[in-house]
């Protein structure tokens, strides 16, 4: 079982990012994607963790699927708010007994139904220091290359708290951006506070301009007015929006490689074509 800080240290990663399928339609789309991917060697692959722990089976058993019966890294994200410190503890020692190696930390969104969900720990720090305690996990945070969407555009602020975080950790994974100087911008800042954590930037391709607006929104990114008006034109044509998505998205990854990123992390949702297509204009491997 491979730890993502000692992939990070021997060179570049290039993983993938998965969500649990809602429905045996999805989960057999993403078996099919899984396997399309496989062929790319990633150097490990995420699930992410719906809020209030609303996928915590789902997450677990895919992240010890992929680890032990496809015999690829793979990274649990779990998030802390709207659980109790002994929940997380229990899904931590799970996740330690079954091999797995890697946890995400997040502090997460809270739960979307009106149930009382007790809270023990708030802050992503808080259970970096939890997992610290449970096992000998590698531990990633989130990074927002524009801010914390609850920075308040405090940006001084925001850096400190990030390099705080990033201390704790062995790396750190952004949300996904558009524009490469957002990223470099935040290293920089980061640099000159002595953190030096390294950091994998995010990429997600446009295939769905509505949905990624959406995602954007939430996740505290601009989504740029060229891209929006490159995409415009095309706006009912699907493949014509798969496609700017897909340059776009190979233009930010060259320009971030030749700066030297210590890697790629491609947010797929759970489909394959838009990162193989990449990874082929990139000269990574061929489709």
């Amino acid at each position: 079982m491979a730890k993502i800080a000692d992939l990070l240290a021997a060179g570049q990663t290039f993983s993938f990012e998965f969500f649990p399928p809602r429905s045996d339609e999805a989960a057999r789309e993403l078996e099919k994607t899984i396997a399309e991917l496989q062929p790319l060697d990633p150097s490990f692959v995420s699930v992410t963790y719906g809020a209030g722990g609303s996928t915590r089976e789902r997450t677990r058993d895919i992240v010890v699927h992929i680890e032990r019966d496809l015999d690829i890294t793979s990274m649990a994200h779990l998030t802390c708010i709207a659980h109790t410190r002994d929940e997380l503890v229990s899904l931590l020692e799970e996740y330690r007994e079954a091999g797995i190696a890697n946890i995400l930390a997040l502090a997460g969104d809270p739960p979307t139904d009106d149930a009382p969900h007790p809270t023990d720990l708030n802050f992503a720090f808080e259970l970096v220091e939890l997992v610290r305690q449970v096992g000998d996990f590698s531990i990633g945070v989130a990074a927002h290359p524009e801010l914390h969407p609850r920075s308040g555009g405090d940006r001084a602020r925001d850096r400190q708290h990030l390099a705080e975080k990033l201390a704790l950790a062995d790396f750190g994974i952004t949300q996904f951006f558009f524009e490469a100087d957002h990223y470099l911008r935040m290293v920089e800042e980061l640099a000159a506070l002595g953190c030096e954590v390294p950091i994998l930037p995010g990429i997600m391709p446009v295939t769905n301009a509505r949905q990624i607006q959406r995602f954007a929104e939430l996740a505290g990114a601009a989504f740029p007015t060229w891209l929006a008006e490159r995409i415009e034109p095309v706006a009912d044509d699907p493949s014509e929006v798969a496609k700017i998505g897909v340059d776009v998205a190979t233009e930010l990854s060259r320009r971030l490689l030749d700066e030297g990123v210590p890697g790629l992390h491609f947010y797929t949702l759970n489909r394959s074509p838009a990162t193989r297509q990449i990874y082929a204009n990139l000269g990574l491997a061929s489709i």
